[in-house]
């Protein structure tokens, strides 16, 4: 069944968290396929054999009895496609003469087909900015004015095989607009970068995200781009195709225009995987608030997010928070009992003097 749900604006406290992102990419994948503790994780380009340069990162995740497909890809608009399967032996399938065609549907697949377990994708359409000038409430949404947006399937993306890190099991997109007659992107670039990671921890830089083995971690970043105004907001378009016709509650709001029509539709990867299914959800993440600090301010911003399968990581207490809490609570509560112990023996000493006749 095809269905289509409007975008919903989310910003701060009331924006779609990386728990959210993880929730909606999480919420149908069997239990058996869920916490491993570690994988043999692989990166690879796939190379475009018909010549031109197309760029597509296969991240492979194996794990005991399981594997992680992620494949991201700038043909079009910025997507990831995410697979998990319940073999060690399933591989990605790339049928390039298809997936550049007109009807990309079949070009790309997970095989054995019937290994699938899950299957979901985000697409990251536009680029949004307002002009946030006049706006002095934080919770204004959309924040501002907006200025005709940045459709990211119009941008010239970098070849991937250039940034890829295999030590660090990372690589970037960094792309600016194909047609950029103001020059705001002479000297900027928006970048997605990628990293995956064969066991749960912490990164070592910023904003160390809690991750595990069945997760992956995105990193979009708007850096030395111009602003159209002196207090300029920005913001992403993210879609997201899922199992079932029900998006996430979160505040909706109404679209920049009316005439929605997400470019997940441009998407071969999307397309190319999941033929003509149309069940998405659309959601307007802005970064900052009117009142600052904002991109003004160093011209540049960054957000990370978390995708895989499975709950979200939780944050667990460390043995030492632990031991201090034990000593900070349990000290007094021994204090009261060593003197609750005190006050029975020397009732008990005086009872045992005899009354003087």
């Amino acid at each position: 069944m095809g269905g289509r749900e409007g975008p919903r604006w989310g910003r701060g406290c009331c924006a779609p968290s990386p728990t959210l992102l993880l929730g909606l990419l999480m919420s149908a994948t069997p239990l058996g396929l869920l916490g491993e503790e570690t994988r043999q994780v692989s990166l690879e380009v796939i190379p475009d054999l018909l010549g031109a340069r197309q760029n597509l990162l296969h991240i492979r995740a194996v794990g005991t009895n399981s594997t992680l497909h992620y494949v991201w890809g700038s043909t079009g608009p910025p997507a990831a496609l995410m697979v998990a399967t319940n073999t060690t032996h399933s591989t990605l399938a790339v049928n390039w003469s298809r997936l550049l065609s007109p009807e990309p549907a079949g070009g790309l697949s997970v095989l054995p087909r019937g290994s699938v377990q899950f299957s979901s994708a985000l697409v990251f359409t536009r680029l949004f900015e307002f002009d946030s000038t006049n706006t002095s409430q934080a919770s204004a949404k959309p924040p501002g004015n907006p200025y005709p947006p940045y459709s990211l399937a119009e941008f010239s993306w970098n070849n991937i095989t250039d940034s890829l890190d295999p030590a660090t099991l990372s690589a970037t997109f960094r792309g600016h607009p194909i047609h950029d007659p103001a020059g705001a992107f002479a000297n900027g670039s928006l970048a997605f970068r990628v990293q995956a990671y064969p066991s749960s921890g912490r990164p070592a830089q910023a904003p160390r995200l809690l991750h595990s083995a069945d997760t992956c971690q995105l990193e979009v970043a708007l850096v030395g781009a111009c602003p159209r105004g002196n207090r300029s907001m920005f913001g992403l378009e993210v879609v997201t195709l899922g199992q079932g016709p029900d998006c996430p509650s979160v505040q909706k709001q109404h679209s920049i225009d009316d005439e929605y029509a997400p470019a997940v539709f441009q998407s071969p990867i999307v397309r190319g995987f999941f033929g003509s299914q149309t069940n998405f959800c659309a959601f307007n993440l802005t970064f900052g608030v009117p009142t600052g600090p904002g991109y003004w301010d160093e011209h540049y911003l960054s957000w990370s997010m978390l995708l895989g399968v499975g709950t979200p990581p939780v944050d667990s207490l460390s043995p030492l928070i632990l031991g201090i809490m034990a000593v900070a609570l349990g000290a007094p509560g021994l204090m009261l009992l060593a003197g609750g112990v005190v006050l029975l023996l020397g009732q008990k000493q005086c009872s045992e003097y005899q009354p003087i006749n």
